[in-house]
């Protein structure tokens, strides 16, 4: 592919979310980044990916319950 830009599955990866969040995200924020096509597939630059997790850190998962 091109180089600084990620496949959905990639790019669903690279924020450590499934590939629909991704797809739901970018339908959903104002703010996140949009991705550019090519014919059918969705490609998404690694720099607006990752300003956006800048600005949106991942949540804490609650593995266990509270002690």
């Amino acid at each position: 592919m091109l180089e600084g830009f990620l496949t959905s599955d990639e790019a669903a990866a690279h924020l450590g979310i499934a590939r629909q969040t991704l797809y739901n995200l970018a339908a959903t924020r104002d703010d996140f980044p949009e991705p550019k096509r090519v014919g059918r597939t969705l490609l998404w630059s690694v720099a607006g990916l990752d300003e956006w997790r800048g600005k949106h850190p991942a949540r804490k998962r609650r593995d266990s319950p509270a002690p």
